[in-house]
């Protein structure tokens, strides 16, 4: 971890971010355009690489709305073979660097009817369906408490502000919880049905780790997840991941539009 911090204080001239984004799969475009340091993610020691297509795989740092502002081109994922402590390497090193807000995208299968591809969703809660917890093992008890409070993990005061930008962009933002899954596989009809018995709205393959760890870390959280498809067995579809990149490059002026409209009140 230090020489991971150093070489990225070489890097960007020491600058010190106060939020962090995460881009999750089809959203890698956000950045374009922007000025900013491009750090590729295999330079950094210790640095999970992601596999999947639609992640850049790199970090990206930038002055946006007169505030720094890193942001994670890719995320990797569990199902990738990483560990737990891989998958969320980075939001450590975010803390560690001076990051305190931690705003995370992902593209989503709906469990609802009611809720569209092309929608966005502002994540409320989740339910953690990954059969591991990300803080297992030995505590920093300098970073988090061993026992850490879950009951608010989507910091409620940063919900009320996205759902004030959503207004303000005329951009229809549902509120709902997500289901966090292994993957790599979709689910069965059978088990679109159950998580969306137990309370789920939407359901992915990723977010619960890093949400975990940051609230762990005394970050405050924001989730937001880009709806690509409707889960096995409400639409009759077969489900893909190229499905998945195309609706997220299609509804991506949504989720783009309401990013720059909270980092600029945040």
């Amino acid at each position: 971890m230090n020489s991971a911090i150093k070489f990225i204080e070489e890097k960007t001239g020491g600058l010190k971010p106060d939020t962090a984004l995460i881009l999750g799969s089809g959203l890698g475009d956000y950045t374009t355009g922007m000025e900013g340091i491009t750090i590729p993610y295999s330079e950094i020691d210790g640095f999970p690489v992601s596999s999947v297509k639609g992640h850049k795989g790199s970090l990206f740092f930038t002055e946006k709305f007169g505030k720094t502002v890193v942001v994670m081109q890719g995320r990797v994922h569990y199902y990738e073979g990483y560990s737990m402590e891989q998958v969320t390497f980075p939001v450590k090193l975010f803390k560690k660097i001076g990051v305190q807000k931690l705003i995370i995208t992902n593209a989503a299968g709906s469990l609802d009817k009611e809720l569209p591809p092309g929608d966005l969703m502002l994540i409320k809660d989740h339910i953690n369906f990954m059969g591991s917890n990300p803080l297992i093992g030995k505590n920093d008890d300098l970073t988090g408490e061993r026992f850490p409070d879950m009951s608010e993990i989507y910091d409620k005061k940063l919900r009320e502000l996205a759902l004030l930008c959503a207004k303000e962009n005329n951009i229809p933002l549902h509120e709902g919880v997500y289901v966090g899954t292994t993957g790599p596989s979709y689910e069965t009809p059978s088990e679109v049905k159950m998580l969306k018995i137990l309370g789920g709205n939407v359901v992915g393959m990723s977010t619960v780790p890093e949400a975990i760890v940051a609230n762990w870390a005394g970050m405050n959280v924001l989730g937001l997840s880009l709806v690509t498809n409707f889960a096995s067995g409400i639409s009759g579809k077969k489900l893909s991941h190229n499905e998945v990149i195309e609706a997220g490059k299609t509804a991506s002026f949504k989720i783009v539009t309401l990013l720059n409209s909270i980092l600029e009140e945040i």
